[in-house]
């Protein structure tokens, strides 16, 4: 349960990539300082996980604002080293773990590593490769939720996409390497993580997980398969 709240005036910085409403990874801004032990603690881990986000956002950015990435001779390379930053931020395996859920402990080592391989391909195909580049959104920096213990952080955002604002909200936790990494999106109220359970629960209900892992690996084909939708502002192609 989140515990300790810190807001702060909102800031605009630019987004990474398109989510589920288009909603993208992001800058945070400088902490408010609490002087109590706890708060304290809670302050250290909120700007933890915000330098861990703001240097993958840099990157990122860095790479989708190059003209390349509009060039379909250059794009696959770009959004490559996209992927590589992101895995490097998004925590695939954990996000697995708890989108299946219960049914976790129950697949194999091997199934867990293909299940998280297909999920991330699925992921990549939805989002990032439907990403036609860099359109001028904004993102407003709200303030983070922290847990009691200190060892997960909730990041708050607001997408503006032109007369539009969408709330959107990341999850981090420390990996066993002690980085910080998401391990859910939450957009408009909506965990990504929860909405896919409930999919791949009602899968694994009718059958095994091979057979979830061989759906979701189709799935990710067929998204390939559908044109890209223009973004906010962008004119049909």
């Amino acid at each position: 349960m989140f515990m300790h709240t810190f807001r702060r005036g909102a800031l605009p910085a630019a987004p990474l990539f398109k989510t589920l409403s288009r909603a993208l990874l992001c800058g945070l801004l400088c902490p408010l300082l609490y002087w109590s032990g706890p708060a304290l603690a809670a302050t250290d881990s909120a700007g933890a996980a915000r330098e861990a986000l703001k240097t993958s956002v840099d990157r990122i950015l860095d790479i989708v604002k190059q003209p390349g990435y509009t060039d379909p001779g250059q794009r696959p390379a770009l959004m490559d080293k996209v992927e590589n930053e992101i895995r490097r931020i998004f925590d695939f395996r954990e996000f697995s773990a708890r989108t299946v859920g219960m049914n976790w402990p129950s697949f194999t080592p091997d199934q867990q590593d293909r299940f998280a391989e297909a999920f991330a391909s699925l992921l990549r195909a939805t989002y990032l490769e439907k990403f036609d580049g860099y359109t001028g959104q904004q993102v407003l920096f709200t303030g983070e939720l922290v847990s009691g213990k200190g060892d997960k952080v909730e990041v708050q955002t607001t997408v503006v996409i032109k007369d539009k604002q969408v709330p959107v909200a990341y999850r981090m936790l420390q990996n066993r390497q002690q980085s910080w990494v998401v391990y859910d999106v939450i957009i408009e109220g909506v965990s990504m993580v929860k909405n896919y359970r409930t999919q791949f629960q009602d899968l694994l209900e009718k059958g095994t997980a091979d057979q979830l892992i061989e759906r979701v690996r189709a799935k990710a084909d067929d998204v390939r398969k559908q044109p890209a939708q223009p973004a906010p502002g962008q004119p049909g192609k």
